[in-house]
């Protein structure tokens, strides 16, 4: 299991920076791909990926990259296209239409989860992009992996080491509060190296640039453990291990991006707001 989950990762890991590297259109239709998986394990538990909910889900998510992306050339297209609210007003409107001319055919929390997963997983996986897509965002992106996966694995190490007190004893026995402060402590030390080893790059001036750097990865590393015990709650209510098997060693799309899911828009708007 441990060589299994370790090559997982290390493709993983290769294939992120592919694709990041990359950016624009091919990023762009990589975290569609992402998204639309996600949205199938999300529906899968509630039983609705193959039904008409889920099938308007996933029409929504492949709607709302489109605009995404058109939103970059949007003096070729009319004003009212380019707003996202209208996709998920109609996504909603059809999604109540369904609900009441096929009653009782869909339970009320089957139509709830599928409007919550165009959210939970594909607006906010969208903002891995919408980083990229920052004048800074070639090296600020990374900030997003370096308080996902990075708060993760110091988490785990620290935890192991000299985890005592159960941070949620009930939702994640094996979290601890040691492990939550090594892993917070631990992103915002990898993010000043990282700022440091890439200081002319990314245009900072200085040890102000990074510390500011650093503290926004330690606030994305806390709503990062929000991501992963909130993917864990679903699971729990549910009785489920993991939401899919598509990553050897690490279970499915959200069961490997569930911290990613809530850090991405955290550094985005972050990221935003200090100009980087």
């Amino acid at each position: 299991m441990f060589w299994t989950r370790l090559i997982s990762g290390v493709i993983l890991v290769a294939l992120s920076v592919f694709f990041i590297g990359m950016g624009g259109d091919i990023l762009l239709f990589s975290t569609l791909v992402i998204s639309l998986v996600g949205l199938f394990e999300l529906y899968r538990v509630f039983k609705i990926e193959n039904k008409i909910p889920g099938i308007l889900g996933y029409i929504a998510c492949v709607a709302y990259y489109m605009v995404l992306r058109l939103s970059h050339v949007k003096e070729s297209f009319p004003q009212f296209l380019m707003n996202k609210e209208i996709i998920f007003v109609l996504f909603l409107l059809i999604l109540l239409a369904v609900f009441v001319l096929g009653y009782p055919r869909y339970h009320s929390n089957q139509i709830m989860a599928a409007f919550f997963g165009i959210f939970y997983v594909a607006v906010m996986l969208s903002f891995i992009y919408q980083t990229r897509m920052l004048s800074n965002g070639k090296y600020v992106v990374w900030l997003i992996f370096l308080c996902s996966w990075g708060c993760d694995t110091c988490a785990y190490c620290v935890g192991k080491l000299i985890g005592r007190h159960k941070m949620s004893p009930v939702l994640s026995p094996k979290k601890s509060v040691e492990g939550a402060i090594g892993g917070v402590l631990g992103s915002m030390i990898l993010t000043a190296l990282y700022g440091v080893l890439f200081l002319n790059q990314i245009g900072l001036c200085g040890s102000k640039e990074i510390l500011i750097l650093s503290i926004i990865s330690g606030i994305g590393a806390l709503f990062s453990m929000v991501g992963d015990l909130a993917a864990s709650a679903i699971k729990r209510n549910f009785d489920i291990k993991d939401y899919g098997k598509l990553i050897p060693g690490h279970g499915g799309i959200l069961d490997r991006f569930d911290s990613m899911i809530i850090t991405a828009p955290v550094i985005y708007y972050l990221a935003y707001y200090f100009g980087f």
